[in-house]
């Protein structure tokens, strides 16, 4: 799957995406976020605080318990403001 990175997260990582097959045992965005941040200094610093990251499968915003099964693309960003 392919995963997008934005604003301070991609700063973060020091991407702004990449290809990558996550263990069968991840199943939810939580899930994905969690094992992303086991990956190194750079993915632990950008998912330190998992619960402002915000998630879209597949260009739709999705909730941290959905489903990553199926699909094509997942971008994950900080809240963003209006302005």
């Amino acid at each position: 799957m392919k995963l997008k990175y934005f604003a301070w997260v991609r700063e973060r990582i020091g991407l702004a995406e990449e290809t990558l097959e996550p263990p069968v045992s991840v199943r939810t965005v939580s899930e994905l976020i969690g094992w992303l941040a086991g990956r190194g200094e750079t993915y632990a610093h950008a998912f330190e605080k998992p619960g402002v990251i915000r998630a879209a499968i597949d260009q739709t915003h999705v909730k941290p318990e959905t489903p990553i099964a199926g699909a094509h693309e997942v971008a994950l960003f900080p809240p963003m403001t209006g302005g």
